[in-house]
């Protein structure tokens, strides 16, 4: 399930904006990246040639099972990393882009071990 950061990203993206929004068109990608349709396109191309997306006639894009499996992985990771950084008191926006960079280099041991720890503090 190797992949990289921006297809991550691209994934991630698909995901939430698929949880928002019936269907989701490169457009949908680009307004909400804040990217140029071009660079979006480039980018869909790419995913769909590692089979992570598929694409529509109509130009809906759809994650597949393995880029599913991809955007809820990096997800879990933001949502996770991003509330455990706001409850030690960082800002919501440093926390959001923090957990953005970390989420993309974290090793899963690590990710299991600050998951686990933060679940118990939750129980306390």
């Amino acid at each position: 399930m190797k992949t990289n950061e921006s297809a991550e990203n691209y994934l991630e993206t698909i995901l939430v904006l698929s949880q928002k929004k019936p269907v989701v068109r490169g457009v949908d990608i680009a307004e909400e990246l804040g990217f140029k349709k071009s660079s979006v396109s480039v980018a869909m191309k790419n995913l769909r040639e590692k089979e992570q997306i598929r694409v529509t006639p109509e130009g809906y894009i759809y994650l597949t099972d393995s880029g599913r499996a991809i955007a809820e992985m990096i997800y879990e990771r933001h949502q996770l990393l991003s509330r455990g950084l706001m409850s030690l008191g960082v800002d919501e926006q440093t926390a959001t882009e923090d957990a953005c960079r970390i989420e993309h280099v974290i090793s899963q041991e690590s990710f299991e071990a600050i998951k686990r720890h933060l679940h118990m503090t939750a129980e306390k």
